[in-house]
């Protein structure tokens, strides 16, 4: 664990080094804030105390920015091949995986807290619902560690951060768009499959604030699978 977290410093602090972490902060807020505040459903007007128009635009907007965040992560050690002397220390690629994974996660998490104006912004207008709130920045987490992972997995079979970006958005677009396309065109248990596959179903029984334990299964399945996709995609260039 002391390994993995040197890597993710290692890692949290050359985004900040680079600008990166900079860059994604300002879009990030600038375009939640912009569709949130402005060119989405307009709170005040509606006078509804509800950060449900927050959360549907952080949803997309992480789903485009994940990918370009995590492309670098192993591309670029692969294409400097920094990577074999990184492996030749006494850290392993579940190490190294786990190390990076956690780096871009604490990143998101950042831009997250720096949304937290919105939620005491919207509770000046009335009463607002706590535990949605609290859901649906769960939700967000948990999706972004999906999208990482899948960004991480894309990152480990390439050298080309630009082929990592395009794979990761490859493979999400099933997950945010295909599948729930699918689920409604099919019915019955292939439907149903589908439907269960679709990352806006779980997602957006988190926003309304219900934690189901088949949600929490979901995201934590695909996480784990993508990660472990990561970590056998470097023992095998490794090998």
């Amino acid at each position: 664990m002391k390994t993995t977290w040197i890597i993710a410093k290692r890692e949290l602090n050359s985004y900040f080094d680079s600008l990166t972490a900079y860059i994604v902060l300002i879009l990030f807020l600038g375009f939640s804030g912009l569709f949130t505040w402005i060119l989405g459903n307009d709170i005040f007007m509606v006078g509804q105390a509800s950060l449900r128009s927050f959360f549907g635009v952080a949803y997309w907007t992480l789903f485009i920015f994940i990918p370009a965040l995590t492309m670098r992560l192993i591309a670029e050690e692969n294409r400097s091949g920094t990577i074999e002397l990184l492996l030749t220390k006494p850290v392993t690629d579940r190490q190294l995986v786990g190390g990076k994974f956690l780096a871009a996660l604490l990143l998101v998490i950042i831009a997250l807290a720096f949304t937290l104006p919105y939620v005491i912004t919207v509770a000046s207008i009335g009463n607002l619902d706590q535990g949605a709130v609290f859901c649906g920045y769960l939700g967000l987490i948990l999706l972004s560690a999906v999208y990482i992972s899948i960004g991480l997995y894309a990152s480990s079979v390439t050298s080309n951060q630009i082929v990592a970006f395009l794979i990761a958005i490859f493979i999400g677009l099933f997950f945010q768009i295909i599948f729930d396309m699918l689920a409604r065109t099919f019915n019955g248990v292939t439907g149903q499959v589908f439907n269960f596959l679709s990352v806006s179903t779980h997602f957006e029984s988190m926003s309304r604030g219900v934690i189901d334990t088949k949600d929490l299964i979901y995201f934590l399945s695909l996480m784990i699978l993508a990660l472990k996709m990561a970590e056998d995609s470097l023992a095998k260039r490794n090998a």
